[in-house]
């Protein structure tokens, strides 16, 4: 992603926003999303770290869905996120599908390694947000914000929603972050509401992080 940028405000030097994008997907959209959310921070002058969670299904329950064997294998040269990745950021955004209205395992499983950080008060004062997909529209997609969220609290983390702080946000109607419904072929393209709101999402959470950093 982008290298880190300076800025000057008098004779201090201001170094960007560091935000970091970690996220859990399958079959590709949540990593769509991520993509897009990158790319928004990139433009709000972040700099910027895109990272996948580890897989950790077994090989055959991978091999029996084309789609999912086939994301996984064109994704396997993006970085594999680090508990450094978190306590390296000034914002974090965290994305997974929803899992019977709740976070992937394998997300989860990433948070959980979290606790040698959080022990150390490594996590808290940050930004965080939140995105989701779902092959229904009500298939949990803001219950799996929320479960996911229960884990910021514990960080200490300052949640950034996205609200209706945009008209843009009456369109794809999710105050509680992004989501997208990928449709009973799991295989429905993001669409404008969509990406306006991942951009919407990247730029509030940068703005947030560096209010909070001082900047």
């Amino acid at each position: 992603m982008a290298a880190q940028t300076t800025t000057w405000r008098g004779s201090v030097t201001v170094s960007s926003v560091k935000l970091s994008v970690i996220y859990y997907s399958a079959t590709g959209t949540v990593h769509e999303m991520a993509q897009r959310l990158a790319t928004g921070a990139q433009v709000a002058g972040a700099d910027v770290r895109l990272r996948r969670v580890a897989e950790l299904a077994p090989a055959e329950a991978i091999e029996s869905n084309p789609a999912w064997s086939a994301h996984l294998e064109a994704t396997r040269d993006v970085p594999t996120a680090t508990p450094e990745d978190v306590t390296w950021a000034d914002g974090v955004l965290l994305g997974s599908p929803t899992r019977f209205g709740n976070v992937a395992s394998q997300l989860k499983q990433f948070l959980d390694t979290l606790g040698p950080a959080w022990s150390r008060n490594e996590l808290s004062g940050k930004a965080y947000a939140g995105f989701t997909s779902s092959q229904t529209d009500h298939g949990g997609q803001e219950s799996t914000l929320l479960a996911l969220f229960n884990t910021v609290y514990h960080f200490g983390g300052i949640i950034v929603p996205p609200g209706y702080t945009d008209p843009l946000k009456f369109e794809d109607g999710n105050p509680y972050g992004v989501s997208h419904v990928t449709g009973s072929t799991n295989d429905a393209p993001l669409g404008k509401a969509q990406l306006a709101a991942l951009d919407h999402l990247a730029s509030r959470v940068v703005a947030v992080a560096g209010s909070l950093r001082g900047q």
